[in-house]
């Protein structure tokens, strides 16, 4: 694994305990991706799944500046973060 997806596997994990301490934000992320609970549990360390907690937090800016001020991240690191794991390829369409 490279340091750049282990890092972005670290963002990702910090996303989801910021998601999960969230009792407005986790009921809609559970809604718009099916989890359950015990998926969030069974999935935590899943480069994919991380990469959905990631997506999630990404549509909206509100949302990805919360998480990165209560983590003391960049805000464009979630971002380099979904990059890194899987399904975050730069898709060249030409």
């Amino acid at each position: 694994m490279s340091a750049s997806q282990e890092m972005a596997e670290d963002i990702g994990i910090k996303a989801l305990i910021w998601l999960a301490g969230n009792e407005d934000l986790l009921p809609v992320f559970l809604g718009a991706s099916g989890a359950s609970v015990n998926d969030i549990k069974a999935q935590a360390g899943e480069p994919a799944f991380l990469a959905s907690v990631l997506d999630f937090l990404l549509m909206d800016d509100a949302w990805v500046m919360g998480f990165c001020e209560a983590e003391g991240l960049k805000y464009e690191q979630p971002m380099r973060a979904r990059a890194a794991l899987p399904g975050g390829e730069q898709v060249n369409w030409t």
